[in-house]
């Protein structure tokens, strides 16, 4: 019967609500069964992203990765998305089996993008763009939607908030031209940045762990700018680097910047927003700190 020892960051996913806990505590009998299934011989030491146990495994003679994914709205649609990628700049899905958040995946490797100097990452990552954004599938919720349902929200914030009124009101005016009428668009990644970008065989690099949505394809720069984040503060001149970081997505992927920015400012409004929402008593002011600068930095 293959077991596993789970490592310490998954077990710690048991301290953010009893929903980790019960995905946890599940977790050593889905990797049981899905390995008996699937015919699967475990290849190496297991880690962790964010949300999910990654195993390296072989199926007969062939390197792949067995993921198996805490359940959420975000990652509802990853496995559509990677077949309908069919491993154009991303990861290859061997296998999959959504109701049970596991997915079988071509093996790449640990190196990621933070490997490599940052403007470098950032053209990188604007070459994946135009290879991942193909036609939205209609399974796939709008992003205008997943956001709108937080603008009641925004608009209730008093105006001592930790976010610069100013900002909340431009957010939400931006919001209003960039909601309204909003076409399906593309299949976004929605979380695309240098640690979701692995060396490969196959490719120099792939995209993986997609948060696919449906929208306007100038939504997906803003994780760049929000990673590494101690190395743009390090270069003395923060909005610089930030600066720097977003014209060089925009000008490779032949982004319109103005469209750009504006995601940029509403996506960063939206995320202070929930970090007040999620932790009330306590926010993590640090990150608020961030997503106010983020909005800084981009605007002239």
């Amino acid at each position: 019967m293959p077991t596993i020892d789970l490592p310490a960051g998954v077990l710690e996913f048991a301290e953010r609500g009893p929903d980790w806990a019960a995905f946890v505590d599940r977790l050593p009998r889905l990797f049981h069964e899905v390995v008996e299934e699937w015919g699967l011989v475990v290849d190496g030491e297991p880690r962790n992203g964010y949300c999910s146990l990654v195993v390296p495994v072989r199926r007969g003679r062939e390197p792949a990765a067995l993921k198996l994914t805490f359940a959420d709205v975000e990652s509802e649609h990853e496995a559509l998305a990677l077949q309908r990628l069919g491993g154009n700049g991303a990861v290859r899905l061997l296998s999959a089996d959504p109701r049970r958040g596991a997915l079988l995946l071509e093996r790449l490797h640990t190196t990621d993008l933070d490997s490599v100097p940052v403007l470098d990452a950032c053209g990188v990552v604007a070459g994946l763009y135009g290879r991942i954004h193909v036609a939205a599938l209609p399974q796939l919720l709008p992003v205008t939607d997943y956001l709108e349902r937080w603008t009641p929200r925004l608009r209730a914030l008093p105006r001592d908030a930790p976010i610069p009124h100013r900002l909340v009101e431009q957010a939400l005016s931006l919001a209003g031209d960039l909601f309204a009428g909003a076409d399906p668009g593309v299949m976004l990644h929605g979380d695309l940045h240098c640690q979701n970008v692995l060396a490969g065989d196959r490719e120099p690099w792939l995209a993986i762990d997609p948060k696919p949505m449906a929208g306007d394809r100038h939504y997906e720069p803003a994780p760049m700018l929000w990673n590494r984040w101690d190395e743009a503060v390090g270069t003395g001149n923060l909005r610089f680097a930030l600066r720097r970081r977003f014209h060089t997505l925009v000008d490779a992927a032949g982004l319109d910047e103005e469209l750009a920015r504006d995601w940029v400012i509403v996506r960063m409004v939206y995320n202070a927003v929930w970090e007040l929402e999620d932790h009330p008593d306590h926010p993590d002011r640090d990150w608020i700190t961030r997503c106010v600068a983020i909005c800084k930095a981009v605007q002239d």
